[in-house]
């Protein structure tokens, strides 16, 4: 059956914005797992080549990651992929102290009890399926989306995300890091929020955070590049 013009209209707008999607997308995940390098620089043409896309997707998503601060324009040259610095470290970490204690109080009072049961999944982990980074993000990913507020879930999320890239950056990030001590934290704060303890999830989660800001700072000031 042959499409109406409105509906060719919608699909020519529709396949342009996928494209930019997905680009954005796999750049982002690459920046953050540090598969592109801090200070690495990166041309539209080659990555349009890359992606086998015109230019203009990859220039949309290049922006859309500059509104994030993930990469810089340089002027008649391309982009480059922002270094990390320990002002960076900082501003995350004590946003991320700030936003994901609010989520597990809101969560406690709020979230249904099969939300809150699913968490027990973090309550091990299996190295056997995935790296304790992506397992600590998954678990702090999945206490903030048990709080009713869509607009924080969602900054807790690329707040958790750009902290990983910190850890990563860092050659020294590990050190120091108990997988049984961290998991055991991770209980706790299930074990706080199941019983509907939103003071005592949120006071777990902060220092929790506080914790891993010290480590990861510390990394940092050992071992990273940092302007």
């Amino acid at each position: 059956m042959l499409l109406d013009h409105d509906s060719s209209s919608d699909i020519a707008v529709a396949v342009p914005s996928l494209l930019r999607d997905a680009v954005y997308a796999r750049l982002r995940e690459e920046i953050l797992g540090c598969r592109l390098t801090p200070g690495e620089e990166l041309r539209e043409q080659e990555l349009a080549a890359r992606f086998d896309v015109s230019k203009q997707p990859v220039r949309e998503a290049l922006l859309r990651l500059e509104q994030e601060r993930l990469i810089t324009v340089l002027p008649r040259q391309g982009y480059r992929v922002n270094p990390v610095s320990l002002a960076d470290a900082r501003d995350i970490f004590r946003f991320r102290e700030v936003m994901e204690p609010a989520c597990a109080a809101d969560a406690a009072r709020t979230a249904a009890d099969a939300a809150l049961k699913a968490l027990d999944a973090f309550r091990e982990f299996d190295s056997g399926k995935m790296d304790f980074i992506k397992y600590n993000r998954a678990f702090h990913v999945a206490v903030a989306m048990c709080s009713p507020h869509r607009r924080m879930r969602e900054e807790v999320a690329n707040l958790v995300a750009q902290a990983d890239r910190l850890v990563l950056v860092s050659i020294g990030a590990i050190e120091g890091r108990d997988p049984d001590r961290l998991i055991a934290e991770h209980a706790a704060i299930i074990d706080a929020l199941q019983a509907r303890n939103g003071r005592q999830a949120a006071r777990l989660l902060r220092d929790h955070i506080a914790d891993a800001e010290k480590r990861v700072v510390a990394a940092l000031t050992r071992h990273a590049v940092i302007l």
